[in-house]
C-alpha cells in the first residue's frame, strides 16, 4: 500500500478488478506490488504516477479527500480504463472508509455527518473510535419488536459470507487482489442494504490481509484474526436471518443534538491510520464524568498526525487548537454528539473557550479515585466484545503507579494504594500507544524505563488483549509531589506521550526510594496457557491457508496437541482443534475417484466455531489478571 495515494471506495477497487480479463488479473497482484513502489507526483489535491512510458494513471479524489467515483481514476493507455495500470495503482491505494463519499463538505450542517475524515479505525494505535457502532438499527419508537433482517440484507450478508469464506480457505499468500476485490464488491452491496458492522469488518479484513501480503511493520496477525472472526460471525448471522439488531448496525456518523456542555481537556492522541489517514484525537471529559472526543483525522498519514497537534479546533470557536484544548476547556452550546462520543462541528455549534482544569479538581479528580480492578471490571464487562463495546471500551482510565522495572518496549508498574504502600498495589504493564518511529512514544518510554521509583499519575486505556495492559496516553506527577515528574508550566501538568517529549530536566535525579516487593510480572495466562495449542492452529488457518491448517491432521501432531489440551483442562479446545484439523484435511471424490473441491462453507463454520470459543476464553483470561488475586 502506497499512503501518498488517496484513499479509493471500495466499489470503485472492486469494479476496476472486475474490468480486467482473466489474463490481466493474473498479473495484478505483481502489477500491484510494483506500482506501490513508483514515486507519487502531487499537484494539489491530484496524484499521479507514471506507469511506462506511454501510462500514466490521474486520481482526483472529491472534497472528502478519497476517490469515491470511476471516473476520478483515470489512465492515459490505449486500453483505459479496463487496463492493468489503473486497476493496479487502485489496488496499491488505502481502502477508504465506508461513508467517504458522504464526506463532501468540511462544516457539516447541524446534527449531520462528521466530516473531518474517517480514522481507519482500530488499529495498532489503539484508537478510540471505530468504524461502526453497534446497536439498534431501527426505530427507537418502534414497539412491535425486532423483524430480523430483510430479503435484500440476507442476500448480502451471504455474499459476504462466501467472500469471506472463499478468502480463509486461500490464506494470506492466496488472497491477492482478486479474492479481495470479492470481499470489497460483497462490502459494497452490504452498504447499500444497510449491514453496517457487517461492511466495516469486511472493510478491516482487506486492510489487514493488504497489510499481512506486505509484511507492513505495523501489521498483526491477530487483527486479522479478529476481523475474519467478525465478518464471518456477524455475515453468517445475518444470512440466517439472526433478528438480533445489533448485528445490522448502524452508521457511524449518526449525530444528534447535545445541548448545552461544559468540557475539561484531558490529552491529545496521535492518529495513524492503515488507511493512508492521519491526525489528532483530544479527549475531553463533561462536568457530568462523560468522556468526549475532538477529532482532526484527514489524508496523510504521519506527516499529518505530527501537524495536527496545533492544528485549529473546528468547533464554533476558531481560536483554540488541539494543544491549547488538551490543557484547557471549551462551553459548547448547540452541541452535536455521535454515537461514539465525537463532538460534531455544525454549523449551529458555539463554543467559548475556559481555563482548563488540573487532574487534580474538578471532573478530572474521581478519574484516579477508583481502584484499577474496579476500572479495568467496567470495561471488561461482559457484553464488552472488542468489536461491539461502542463508545464505553474506548473510554480512558487513571491510575497511579510507580515504575517497578522494564523489558523490551513496555514497564512494569505497580499501582499506588491509598495508604501509600507502593508493593501491595496491582502489578500491570505499560505498553506505548502507538509505536510509530515519527512520534514521540517510544522514546518518553525509554526515559521512564531509566527511574525505577518514579511516581506517576497515569491516562490510559486498557489493552484487552493483553493480561494486565494499559496503554498510556499522557502522565503527569502524582499529587504528593514525592519523586515523581517536574515538567514546565505551559504543560499544564501533564505531558502527552505522542507529542511532548520528556528530558532529563523533567525527571528527579536524585532521592527514588528503592522498589519494593517483586518487579516481574507473573506468567501470562494469555500467552503462556495451554490454549496457545489451538491458538496457533487458528491463526496458521488464517495466515497459511486451508491446507496449513490440515497439516497436524497428516503428520500426526493432532492427536498429541489435543490430549496436551485435554490433560490442562481445555477439553472443549481440544474437540475444537481436532474438529478444525480434520475438516481443513476433508476431501471428497467424485464416481470416478477423482478429488472434488472442497468445501469452504463447513470449514469456514467450524473455523468460527474454535475462533469464537478462543476469544472468549481469552477474555476471560486477560479479565481475570486485572483482579488483585491473580496479579499478587
Amino acid at each position: 500500500m502506497n499512503t501518498e495515494l488517496p484513499p479509493v471506495a471500495p466499489e470503485v477497487v472492486a469494479s476496476a478488478v472486475e474490468q480486467l480479463t482473466s489474463r490481466l488479473r493474473k498479473k495484478l497482484d505483481a502489477a500491484i506490488e510494483t506500482y506501490a513502489t513508483l514515486p507519487v507526483t502531487a499537484d494539489g489535491t491530484v496524484r499521479r504516477v507514471r506507469c511506462g512510458e506511454d501510462a500514466e494513471v490521474t486520481l482526483a479524489p472529491g472534497p472528502s479527500g478519497a476517490v469515491t467515483d470511476a471516473a476520478q481514476a483515470q489512465c492515459s493507455c490505449l486500453l483505459a480504463p479496463r487496463c492493468l495500470h489503473r486497476a493496479a495503482v487502485l489496488g496499491a491505494a488505502p481502502v477508504a472508509d465506508a461513508d467517504a463519499a458522504t464526506e463532501a463538505a468540511d462544516e457539516p450542517s447541524e446534527g449531520g455527518p462528521e466530516t473531518t475524515g474517517p480514522d481507519g479505525g482500530a488499529q495498532e494505535s489503539g484508537t478510540p473510535v471505530t468504524d461502526v457502532t453497534a446497536g439498534p438499527a431501527t426505530d427507537p419508537t418502534d414497539l412491535t419488536g425486532p423483524t430480523g433482517p430483510t430479503a435484500a440484507q440476507v442476500a448480502a450478508a451471504a455474499e459476504l459470507w462466501a467472500a469471506a469464506a472463499a478468502v480463509l480457505a486461500a490464506g494470506v499468500p492466496g488472497a491477492g487482489a482478486v479474492p479481495q476485490a470479492e470481499v470489497l464488491r460483497a462490502a459494497h452491496t452490504a452498504r447499500l442494504a444497510g449491514l453496517h458492522r457487517a461492511e466495516a469488518a469486511a472493510l478491516r479484513v482487506v486492510r489487514a490481509l493488504r497489510a499481512a501480503r506486505a509484511r507492513h511493520d505495523g501489521h498483526r496477525l491477530a487483527d486479522l484474526v479478529a476481523g475474519l472472526r467478525e465478518l464471518l460471525l456477524t455475515s453468517g448471522l445475518l444470512a440466517a436471518s439472526d433478528p438480533d439488531p445489533a448485528l445490522v448496525g448502524t452508521a457511524r456518523r449518526n449525530y444528534r443534538p447535545g445541548g448545552s456542555l461544559k468540557v475539561h481537556g484531558v490529552c491529545r492522541e496521535p492518529v495513524i491510520s492503515a488507511t493512508g489517514y492521519g491526525g489528532v484525537v483530544t479527549h475531553v471529559l463533561a462536568d457530568d464524568g462523560r468522556w468526549f472526543s475532538v477529532s482532526d483525522v484527514k489524508p496523510g498519514g504521519p506527516a499529518r498526525a505530527r501537524g495536527a497537534a496545533t492544528a485549529t479546533v473546528a468547533l464554533g470557536s476558531g481560536s483554540v487548537d488541539h494543544a491549547q484544548l488538551s490543557r484547557g476547556g471549551l462551553l459548547i452550546s448547540g452541541a452535536t454528539l455521535s454515537p461514539d462520543g465525537r463532538l460534531g462541528a455544525g454549523k449551529g455549534v458555539r463554543a467559548t473557550p475556559v481555563p482548563g482544569l488540573s487532574w487534580t479538581s474538578g471532573p478530572l479528580a474521581p478519574l484516579f479515585a477508583r481502584p484499577l480492578a474496579q476500572a479495568a471490571a467496567a470495561r471488561l464487562a461482559p457484553g464488552d466484545d472488542a468489536e461491539q463495546a461502542g463508545p464505553r471500551a474506548g473510554e480512558l482510565i487513571g491510575c497511579d503507579v510507580v515504575v517497578v522495572g522494564a523489558a523490551e518496549d513496555h514497564l512494569f508498574a505497580r499501582e499506588l494504594t491509598p495508604d501509600g504502600a507502593d508493593f501491595e498495589g496491582l502489578l500491570i504493564r505499560l505498553m506505548p500507544a502507538n509505536g510509530h518511529p515519527e512520534l514521540a512514544h517510544a522514546a518518553n518510554f525509554r526515559k521512564l524505563a531509566s527511574r525505577p521509583g518514579l511516581r506517576l499519575r497515569v491516562v490510559g486505556r486498557l489493552d484487552l488483549d493483553r493480561a494486565a495492559t494499559l496503554r498510556p496516553l499522557a502522565v503527569g506527577p502524582v499529587p504528593d509531589g514525592t519523586a515523581t515528574l517536574m515538567l514546565p508550566p505551559e504543560w499544564a501538568g501533564h505531558a502527552d506521550l505522542g507529542y511532548d517529549r520528556l528530558e532529563g530536566a523533567h525527571l528527579p535525579q536524585t532521592g527514588l526510594p528503592p522498589v519494593e516487593g517483586p518487579t516481574a510480572l507473573p506468567p501470562d495466562p494469555v500467552t503462556e496457557a495451554p490454549l496457545w495449542r489451538l491458538r496457533r492452529l487458528v491463526e496458521v488457518a488464517v495466515s497459511g491457508g486451508r491446507r496449513a491448517a490440515a497439516e497436524p491432521a497428516r503428520d500426526g501432531a493432532r492427536a498429541s496437541g489435543a490430549a496436551a489440551l485435554r490433560r490442562s483442562g481445555f477439553r472443549t479446545a481440544a474437540d475444537l482443534a481436532e474438529a478444525l484439523a480434520a475438516e481443513a484435511d476433508r476431501r471428497g471424490r467424485d464416481v470416478f475417484g477423482r478429488t472434488q473441491q472442497a468445501d469452504p462453507d463447513g470449514y469456514a463454520r467450524v473455523w468460527l466455531s474454535a475462533a469464537v470459543y478462543l476469544s472468549g476464553t481469552e477474555r476471560a483470561l486477560v479479565q481475570a489478571t486485572w483482579q488483585p488475586s491473580a496479579a499478587a
